[in-house]
């Protein structure tokens, strides 16, 4: 529910801040006043878009704040997005004098759009010429489903629309190139097939280089480990014989000072080390062999991988990554080019499509006839008394929106027959039945707040008095909010806002105020009576929010 708006620097609004309560509130004033102007700041906070444009005269920004209590199903919308779940939900748009603009939830920066999914959620808008839209097919169909919950279903029809559509465009491309695919699969076989016969495994171009320069130097390496041996270990004056001998003569020096200890461990270390050496040298000498075949078969291998990397243009090193990028690719294009394979795979989308669009079709179906009836029963007591509505749905082509076309027909009196809304309907009969749909649609509205500008426009009378009781009426499930220029409206509401402006230095100004119980009656009177009021307006007032409230 609605707790707060707050407004400032918006269009002629200086600032003001409103505390709504539950039930039905109205908002009222004379023409120009403004009421829209909430309507418009709100719709702001909750992600429309907004310029300059809406900044008051000569302020650097406008800064609209809107505080709902927090629903529980969004505390977790908010943690995924990591904006910090709160018992209220403050929304907050800044918009600066070059048109930027700033999105907060909670205190923390957000997006625009997460205003309005957040918005979409919190607050359903019915503006002042919704009756207008209601022209259109696609907007009846909207309500339509709006009215029987069908969000969900439509997102699985919408969905299924798009893979079944999707498989079927790969589908007519693959046929359309199945002569250029078979070749490029000719070609991409081809080379696989000289990879294949290479069989270079991924790392054996570094171990096959190593072992050709070991195989290919043997008889140098025997050579010169043999050589090493000799001057490290041989019979005449080797390295480890003075090596030892040095020991021993600085073994029989620590007798005298101890101070040679440390010179002493790091020349038996240094001695140690070297036997250590001169062993793997010979263990070496016993394991490196000249195996003339090896080294034939190993520089036949580099030549075979030599002539492959040529003919790809690549470097060795790169044939074992370039031959699983091309078993890919190959399998890839197999898996495109399998007319038969997708042809399976676009009867099987199309069949689950089919499956969604029938559940929405029979949904629609069930919720079609009871709007009409809802619809038809609302019309009698509008001034249109024998009259029928009908929400007709008509078999259509396949689309993401389902298999039927929706269309309003209305027979406006009794004996008629039902013809489209559009083509039947006078003005005043159009928004009387554009506020019965609204009304009606909006009762199994999800969203805990609903607004409703202006809807009761071409509306007067005894009928006015009908659409108030009905918003009234919803108002006891829903918090409702109705800017309105009818007495007979404004005498239901549960709570009064008067808007109204003034101007001073040439800046016009608006400004929102609760009415209390003898400024409702004043201002009912106003409405009833225009700029004079008479005690008998005043007599009027009092009994019309007497009769509404003791109903």
């Amino acid at each position: 529910m609605l707790r707060t708006l707050h407004i400032r620097d918006f269009v002629i609004v200086e600032q003001t801040e409103i505390h709504f309560g539950s039930g039905f509130t109205v908002f009222t004033g004379e023409t120009g006043a403004g009421k829209s102007i909430l309507v418009d700041a709100l719709a702001l906070a909750l992600g429309e878009r907004g310029d300059a444009s809406v900044l008051r005269e000569g302020a650097a920004r406008a800064d609209i704040t809107a505080i709902f209590d927090t629903p529980a199903h969004l505390s977790a919308w908010l943690a995924e997005r990591e904006l910090e779940p709160a018992e209220e939900l403050s929304l907050r748009r800044v918009i600066d004098a070059q048109g930027r603009s700033r999105a907060y939830i909670n205190g923390m920066p957000a997006t625009v759009t997460q205003l309005r999914e957040l918005g979409e959620t919190l607050v359903d808008i019915h503006g002042q010429h919704a009756h207008q839209s209601l022209m259109r097919p696609d907007a009846q169909r909207d309500l339509l489903d709006a009215h029987g919950g069908h969000a969900e279903l439509r997102q699985v029809v919408a969905q299924a629309w798009k893979h079944w559509r999707g498989l079927a465009r790969q589908l007519e491309s693959a046929e359309q190139d199945a002569e250029a695919l078979a070749t490029e699969r000719e070609r991409l076989q081809w080379q696989l097939d000289d990879l294949d016969r290479l069989g270079l495994a991924e790392g054996e171009w570094d171990t096959l280089q190593a072992e050709h320069s070991r195989l290919s130097h043997a008889q140098s390496l025997l050579d010169g480990a043999g050589q090493i041996i000799e001057a490290l270990d041989g019979e005449q004056d080797s390295a480890l014989s003075r090596l030892n001998a040095a020991t021993h003569r600085l073994q029989q020096m620590q007798r005298h000072d101890s101070g040679l200890n440390a010179i002493a461990d790091e020349l038996e270390s240094a001695r140690i080390a070297m036997s250590e050496a001169i062993s793997d040298l010979n263990n070496y000498l016993s394991r490196v062999e000249l195996d003339p075949d090896r080294l034939n078969a190993a520089e036949a291998r580099l030549s075979a991988v030599f002539d492959t990397a040529r003919k790809f243009k690549i470097e060795p090193e790169n044939l074992a990554a370039l031959h699983a990028s091309l078993r890919e690719q190959l399998a890839r294009l197999q898996a495109a080019g399998d007319v038969e394979a997708l042809r399976a795979q676009v009867q099987a989308a199309q069949a689950q499509y089919d499956s969604a669009a029938g559940l929405l079709s029979q949904a629609r179906q069930r919720i079609a006839r009871d709007l009409s009836k809802h619809v038809s029963r609302a019309m009698q007591t509008l001034s249109m008394s024998g009259g029928r509505f009908e929400a007709a749905l008509t078999a259509g082509p396949a689309s993401a929106q389902g298999n039927e076309t929706v269309e309003f027909l209305v027979a406006g009196h009794a004996g008629t027959t039902a013809r489209p809304l559009a083509k039947v309907a006078s003005g005043g009969e159009l928004s009387r039945i554009s506020l019965a749909l609204s009304v009606i649609a909006s009762r199994a509205a999800r969203v805990p707040t609903l607004i409703f500008d202006e809807v009761d426009s071409g509306v007067g009378g005894a009928v006015a008095e009908v659409v108030g009781n009905l918003l009234r009426e919803l108002g006891e499930r829903h918090q409702v909010l109705c800017v309105t220029h009818l007495p007979q409206v404004a005498a239901c509401g549960n709570h009064q806002f008067r808007v109204s402006k003034s101007e001073k230095a040439g800046v016009t100004r608006s400004r929102i105020a609760e009415l209390g119980a003898d400024e409702r009656i004043e201002e009912v009177a106003r409405m009833l009576g225009g700029i004079t009021i008479t005690p008998t307006t005043l007599d009027h007032a009092r009994e019309m929010l007497q009769n509404t409230h003791s109903a």
